[in-house]
């Protein structure tokens, strides 16, 4: 009777296990295919962010490619500025050039004018004129022409233009 008890509670015991191993199997299988729900779930979102990656990494290169295009286009503006400034730079020395020329000219010919003049009308002439300029004009001229244009000027003037040229 012993025996047949331990075999009635062995009999048992594998009985028990089978329904054991059963249920492992089946919490496996459930778990299984949760797992691969899961494993699906994780690759949508791996593609997902490869195309926002992707979508990033394109309006970046876009962008870059705007920035340099830009880029260039101000080099090349500021090229045409710098070689602007530097036609108009020429353009001010030259016309500097022929203003001075002018200007020379016209004192040339003016100092001609009053060296030919007698010389109480030249300094009549100079004592009415703006102090600088006459200065300028009895500069161009001859020393000895001057002399003789300063003696018959009005002694306190004649005194104010010949400081000045000594200066």
């Amino acid at each position: 009777m012993k025996i047949i008890t331990l075999l009635f509670f062995t009999l048992l015991s594998l009985n028990a296990n089978d329904d054991k191993l059963f249920d492992c199997t089946e919490v496996f299988k459930a778990r299984k295919s949760e797992l691969l729900i899961e494993l699906e779930r994780i690759d949508e979102q791996k593609q997902s962010l490869s195309a926002l990656k992707n979508a990033t990494e394109d309006l970046l290169d876009q962008r870059e490619s705007r920035v340099a295009k830009e880029e260039a286009e101000v080099e090349a503006k500021l090229k045409q500025v710098k070689e602007i400034e530097q036609n108009i730079k020429v353009l001010k020395e030259k016309n500097e050039e022929i203003l001075t020329s002018i200007k020379d000219q016209k004192s040339s010919k003016m100092a001609q004018a009053f060296a030919k003049m007698k010389p109480a009308a030249a300094a009549a002439i100079l004592e009415q004129m703006e102090q600088d300029d006459a200065v300028e004009l009895l500069g161009s001229l001859k020393p000895d022409i001057v002399s003789k244009i300063v003696a018959k000027m009005n002694p306190k003037i004649a005194s104010q233009i010949s400081t000045a040229l000594a200066k």
